[in-house]
């Protein structure tokens, strides 16, 4: 498979504070307030008033970035805000040359870094779409071969003959990712403009995206904060951090590398950070295989054991404790376990032990979720003392052989993994 993209040794530098005003009239501005000595009326005010020695200083957005992408991948760039990646897909969509490197492109390039871009305001949508299939270096009439597919996908029948300065964001947003997916572009640039969308739109987008990598060999460069989009559409990405390119390789593992970024591990739990009346305090928690040795990372469908550890000081005798986990994948909840929904409390505790949940199958899509303890006395986990509840710890799970068929597959979509039967029957 050929290549699309090369890039080599690509970096992007800017110089803080100053002004590149390519205008004649301003430089002559400048000359002749120079000469008679008077404040340069084109001057930045900070550096005008403060005397503020940053500017001029080398900032390099990004530096050293090596990748090449085949024909029909689609690729995702992920990182922190201020990562590089806007500037990246700028330098690549050949809107600003870059400081040092190269990159080889091959074939036509379509971008859509930001809301309506390449639109004319005051054209109209049907008159944008041509303009833009000029650009791109298309004919009339492939333009028009197409035109029904991008209005119909756009749904804005209703306002294509009017001005798109009068089109809403959503509107917009629409007829531009429209124009780029379907005039057959062969590398199509997507920053983060998907997000103005509605759910359903977005959706639609990424399934429009999916079909011109695999079904019509276009190359896609994918840039978006929405992991779960990178994660289920990108067959590779790439993680910029601080301007260097950190990572590179299958999408599913880039995205749980970035997600598991800062994220508090399993392990000894500190004292400080619990809340609860402090009668019982979780010291560790521990993953075990059934036979208890101690694992790190959790593989799919496996049997486990979450082991935690405590301390009990204060405890009475009669006190009657439930113990229950939770497990979230960040923002949402998946499932929670409390020994009190099997009706099991745990009396005479000693001053130092442990209580140990069985998980029968870890039925989770790999990746890194937290975990949350909760420890109450004396009545279930709404209406019990809450003893102990330490802040949230990280765990991830890892790829294996969850349907048993040899393969790992079918494990990058969704939270949940569900085992089951396939049969076909002869209709009588």
């Amino acid at each position: 498979m050929s290549l699309s993209l090369q890039v080599e040794n690509l970096g992007k530098r800017y110089r803080l504070g100053v002004i590149n005003r390519g205008m004649l009239y301003k430089d002559l501005q400048s000359w002749w307030a120079k000469v008679l000595r008077r404040e340069d009326p084109n001057s930045p005010v900070h550096a005008a008033r403060s005397g503020s020695g940053a500017a001029g200083q080398a900032f390099w957005a990004f530096r050293d970035v090596n990748f090449s992408v085949k024909q029909g991948e689609i690729l995702g760039i992920i990182g922190r805000n201020g990562a590089g990646k806007s500037t990246l897909l700028k330098v690549l969509s050949q809107i600003t040359a870059p400081t040092e490197g190269q990159c080889k492109l091959n074939g036509r390039v379509a971008s859509l870094l930001e809301v309506g871009t390449g639109f004319h305001g005051e054209l109209t949508g049907r008159e944008n779409i041509f303009l833009n299939g000029a650009i791109l270096g298309m004919s009339r009439a492939e333009v028009r071969a197409c035109f029904d597919r991008i209005v119909e996908f756009a749904e804005v029948a209703q306002f294509v003959d009017t001005p798109v300065k009068r089109y809403s964001s959503g509107m917009y947003v629409r007829l531009a990712f429209s124009v780029a997916a379907h005039l057959q572009p062969d590398i199509l640039i997507v920053d983060e403009v998907l997000a103005v969308g509605d759910a359903a739109f977005q959706k639609k987008c990424l399934g429009r995206m999916d079909e011109a990598a695999y079904k019509e060999g276009r190359t896609i460069l994918f840039v978006s904060h929405n992991m779960t989009s990178v994660r289920n559409l990108c067959t590779r990405a790439i993680l910029l951090k601080n301007g260097r390119l950190e990572k590179d390789g299958p999408a599913s593992e880039i995205v749980d590398s970035y997600l598991g970024e800062g994220l508090m591990p399993t392990g000894d739990v500190q004292h400080s950070a619990h809340s609860g009346s402090g009668r019982m305090r979780v010291t560790m928690v521990r993953f075990e295989t059934p036979g208890g040795g101690q694992i790190e990372e959790l593989p799919a469908g496996s049997e486990i054991v979450v082991r935690i550890f405590f301390k009990a000081d204060g405890i009475q005798e009669a006190d009657s404790i439930s113990v229950g986990i939770g497990v979230t994948d960040g923002s949402e909840g998946i499932f929670n376990n409390y020994s009190n929904y099997a009706g099991i409390y745990f009396r005479d505790l000693p001053a130092e032990g442990s209580f140990a949940f069985r998980w029968p199958s870890v039925d989770l899509v790999p990746g890194h979720y937290n975990l949350v303890i909760r420890i109450v006395a004396n009545g279930d986990h709404h209406t019990g003392e809450l003893l102990d509840m330490p802040p949230a710890m990280t765990f991830s799970v890892g790829a294996a052989d969850y349907y048993g068929s040899g393969r790992n597959t079918g494990l990058q979509f969704g939270t949940v993994l569900v085992r089951g039967d396939w049969t076909m029957q002869t209709s009588a």
